[in-house]
C-alpha cells in the first residue's frame, strides 16, 4: 500500500470555468487510465463546454446542480446522481443558482495510439444557457 501525496486545492482555471470552482485532485491516474477529482462549485458556476475523448463520469457527492449535453435539456442532479458524458459528447455541468454542489469527476487519458487532448474545452455556457432550466 502507497499514500499518495494531497497536492493542495487548485482554482478553476477563467478559462474552463465561470465562477468559483476549485478542485481537489483525488487519483491523478496514469498518462492511460483512472483520474479522479472532486470538483466543487460555488452558486451558479458552472464548466465551459467541453468534451472528453474517453467519455467522463460524475457522480455528485453534495449540493444541487446542473447538467446538459449540447442539444439536450439542462437536467437537475442530485448527491448520489451518476451521469455518464460519452466519448465525443460536448457537455457543461456546474452548481445550481443557490446551491454549492460537489461532484467527482472521473476520467481515462489517452489510451496508446490516441490523438489530441483528453479534454476540448469550447466556449463559457451563457447565462441564458444556463438559466435554460425548468426547476
Amino acid at each position: 500500500m502507497q499514500f499518495l501525496p494531497k497536492p493542495p486545492s487548485a482554482k478553476g482555471p477563467a478559462e474552463w470555468f465561470t465562477g468559483d470552482v476549485h478542485f481537489d485532485v483525488i487519483a491523478p491516474g496514469t498518462e492511460t487510465r483512472g483520474k479522479v477529482n472532486a470538483v466543487h462549485f460555488a452558486p451558479g458556476a458552472r464548466t465551459a463546454w467541453h468534451r472528453h475523448v474517453n467519455g467522463q463520469t460524475l457522480h455528485v457527492t453534495e449540493g444541487v446542480g446542473l447538467t446538459q449535453s449540447r442539444g439536450g435539456d439542462v437536467v437537475e442532479i442530485r448527491p448520489g446522481d451518476t451521469v455518464w458524458c460519452p466519448p465525443g459528447e460536448w457537455h457543461w455541468h456546474g452548481a445550481a443558482p443557490g446551491h454549492f454542489m460537489t461532484h467527482l469527476a472521473i476520467w481515462d487519458g489517452l489510451a496508446d495510439g490516441q490523438d489530441g487532448p483528453e479534454t476540448e474545452w469550447g466556449e463559457h455556457v451563457t447565462d441564458a444557457e444556463y438559466r435554460a432550466h425548468s426547476s
